[in-house]
């Protein structure tokens, strides 16, 4: 005998709930959080100019239909475009991922937080330029910044014990639900309208990790979170003219996302919403590397200064160990041909080679032409990774959140370097300190990429002064990126 499923409608899910809530009532009183977020913006920025010098970026900004210009449409940093926001969303938050180098967020599930931005910026600019275009007041940068920290948080809170990894989705399904989340804020849907639209994040189609993995790793994981954040603008537009959501989006039995995408298991919350993500983010400071192998590379370029020193040539090495923990094995430690720089920039032989040969790792030498050097193959060979169980515990410990490698050199002779261990990579928070200085270097090289010395210092003028920066009309601090 059949059972009668009830046709009455639920309440909507506690997760739905909580997101809502915390997006709509709750007020970031963290200083700590805001400067953290200036630094995200800036260096998320800086990532995205950056990206604008490799063609197979570019060839994917700009209108669908060749020509069109958005009146108070939302422009995209660095270039000429102005467009409706949920193709900015795109165009800002590929750009943001192209080259592997934004901030990271490493728990059960991995992430880059600071890819909301797309969705974020292109909204507020949107809506700022609209405003001003009736007589309105425009959106600050302090909103743009609230809804930056909001989206690191809910991204993150969910990450820290729930992997989607391991039921094979990807991260930016997490992108997709707190860009949605925060943009249905900037553009003032009431509660009902907010839970319809983050119901419609959940029950979207969700993206595989097929295109991270070999044998498939290819460059759609350099847009992935840039479609995931527009995607995210389209669907609470759609819930801004009243569209309909689905409360048990993610409980209902048999249909809901937890039985058909999770395995049946409700998510686990480690800790409520605050400002916490945003404060304890992880930056790319030094190398464009997939952020599980960065201190392995800083434990190379160490041992490439001592086998310089010794005179020490790559034929000399015999095997090299990386010593570390079991999500850079399950991610980056791979063997066998290398089909593109997505494909490199997700291989931790890969960076270490590179960096052990030339003291150095940067977007380009993911490229062909440095590829092709023979002795990169040559010494991914003798490269073995190992997972070390304690690096692996202090990875998860939520007190420490280390990202550790060590790696020993031995050589043809029997004879060996002593093994360099690096715990912490140079944008942990515990080396903010060390790391800062050098974020802003990063920023102002990327600055000088793009534009003249006079654009560049209004730029820096506003961006390091946090008051000028969050008092500032959204739309004017994006005008000083456009050439």
């Amino acid at each position: 005998m059949s059972q009668q499923v009830s046709n009455a409608r639920p309440a909507p899910d506690q997760v739905l709930v909580d997101i809502v809530d915390y997006v709509l009532e709750y007020r970031i009183t963290s200083t700590l959080a805001f400067e953290t977020a200036r630094h995200c913006l800036i260096d998320t920025l800086g990532c995205g100019l950056e990206a604008l010098e490799y063609p197979a970026c570019t060839r994917l900004l700009g209108p669908l239909v060749p020509g069109t210009v958005v009146a108070n449409g939302a422009k995209v940093p660095g270039t000429g475009f102005q467009l409706d926001p949920v193709k900015a969303a795109f165009d800002i938050g590929a750009m943001i991922r192209w080259l592997d180098f934004n901030d990271t967020w490493l728990a059960a599930e991995w992430g880059h937080p600071s890819d909301n931005l797309g969705g974020i910026l292109a909204t507020a600019d949107w809506l700022s330029r609209t405003a001003v275009a009736e007589s309105r007041a425009p959106l600050s940068m302090r909103a743009v910044l609230t809804a930056m920290i909001k989206a690191h948080e809910i991204q993150g809170c969910i990450a820290l014990e729930n992997s989607f990894n391991k039921v094979g989705l990807d991260h930016v399904v997490l992108v997709k639900v707190a860009s949605t989340a925060v943009v249905g804020q900037l553009l003032g849907l009431d509660r009902q309208q907010m839970c319809n639209a983050v119901s419609l994040a959940w029950v979207d189609g969700q993206s595989l990790r097929t295109y991270r993995h070999a044998p498939n790793t290819g460059s759609r994981k350099s847009w992935a979170a840039g479609d995931a954040t527009s995607r995210a603008v389209r669907l609470a537009l759609m819930a801004a003219t009243g569209e309909m959501g689905y409360p048990s989006v993610l409980t209902a039995k048999t249909w809901g996302f937890y039985d058909v995408l999770f395995k049946g298991q409700p998510f686990r919350f480690q800790r409520p919403y605050g400002s916490y993500v945003m404060e304890n983010v992880l930056f790319k400071i030094s190398y464009p590397a997939e952020f599980h192998g960065q201190t392995a590379v800083e434990a190379a370029m160490t041992l490439h200064a001592q086998l310089r020193a010794l005179g020490r040539p790559m034929e000399d090495i015999a095997h090299i160990a990386i010593r570390t923990h079991q999500a850079c094995i399950r991610i980056i430690d791979k063997q066998g041909p290398l089909a593109n720089p997505a494909d490199r920039d997700h291989c931790v032989q890969y960076m270490v080679a590179v960096a052990l040969i030339f003291g150095r790792l940067t977007a380009a030498d993911y490229e062909d032409a440095i590829a092709a050097d023979p002795r990169i193959d040559a010494l991914r060979e003798k490269i073995t990774c190992a997972e070390d169980p304690h690096y692996t515990a202090d990875y998860h410990d939520p007190d420490k959140r280390s990202i550790p490698s060590a790696l020993v050199v031995v050589f043809n002779d029997g004879s060996a370097l002593h093994e360099v261990a690096v715990e912490y990579p140079i944008g942990h928070r515990r080396r903010r300190d060390e790391g800062l200085p050098l974020l802003l270097d990063k920023f102002k090289t990327n600055l000088a990429r793009r534009f003249d010395e006079a654009r560049q210092q209004k730029i820096l003028q506003v961006s390091l002064d946090q008051a000028a920066l969050e008092a500032m009309p959204v739309h004017d601090y994006v005008d000083l990126y456009v050439p």
